[in-house]
């Protein structure tokens, strides 16, 4: 397929080599700074382009893979004259229907994994979730996502939302708590790799134990003598202490209702 990718960050990175790689002819790249879209045209080897009206008109999709809060005010320039291309976004939350007003065949394509651009990564391991307004676009997100994943499912928006939801608690919140520990660790002069061993033994559990049977720590059993005592030790720090409070009840809440 003849591909335009609206977008340069980190997901448009890591897609366009998927789709390079997996033969598609990735036509141009779109960014808002010129430095940005040569970046990428340049591994894709394709055009570099920093104005939409320099976006070709004669491609079968238009990826666009910008930040949620740019779409709604870039959509109407992005689809304009696209005439019977397929049109996808990769949000996790953002409706299909964004593009309801803009464009003919639309959809989603959205490859459920935290990317940057420094760290490759293995594109058909990834599970994408699909959805699309109309036969045209159903048949053209699933062509694409199956040519570069080996898990295609097909997700409603109203699905997708707590996907995205769940995907934020397993990644974004667990890796802000990755750095809180960093921090601590690095005031009393102890290198964050210590952690390591016990950060990929918790992660390789969870592929054969539910989170909630590999749960372990003093939260489990509400140990208070020893929760005080580190919740003190965070006094300093009162937004951190309350978090770790918030979820130490959070995790023994939890346990409770699976016993």
């Amino acid at each position: 397929m003849k591909i335009v990718l609206i977008g340069a960050g980190r997901l448009a990175t890591n897609l366009g080599k998927a789709l390079h790689e997996a033969g598609h002819c990735v036509a141009q790249v779109f960014s808002r700074t010129q430095a940005s879209a040569s970046a990428l045209a340049s591994m894709l080897q394709c055009e570099a382009v920093c104005r939409l009206s320099e976006v070709i008109t004669d491609a079968d999709v238009y990826i666009v893979a910008l930040k949620d809060d740019a779409m709604p005010v870039l959509l109407p320039d992005i689809c304009s004259g696209k005439g019977e291309a397929v049109v996808l976004h990769t949000a996790g939350s953002v409706p299909v229907d964004v593009f309801k007003p803009y464009a003919r065949h639309y959809g989603v394509l959205y490859p459920m994994q935290t990317f940057s651009k420094e760290k490759a990564v293995n594109f058909s391991e990834i599970p994408c979730f699909v959805e699309a307004n109309d036969e045209q676009a159903r048949r053209t997100v699933r062509q694409l996502a199956e040519s570069i994943s080996n898990s295609v499912y097909e997700l409603s928006s109203a699905d997708r939302r707590y996907l995205h939801l769940a995907a934020v608690f397993a990644c974004n919140f667990t890796n802000h708590c990755y750095a809180l520990s960093a921090d601590i660790l690095s005031k009393h002069g102890v290198p964050f790799e210590v952690m390591l061993p016990l950060i990929d033994e918790t992660a390789s559990k969870v592929h054969v134990l539910s989170p909630m049977d590999a749960q372990t720590g003093p939260a489990v059993r509400y140990d208070e003598q020893i929760i005080k005592a580190q919740a003190n030790l965070l006094n300093d720090d009162p937004p951190v202490k309350e978090l770790y409070e918030l979820m130490s009840r959070s995790i023994n809440r939890n346990m409770k209702k699976g016993e």
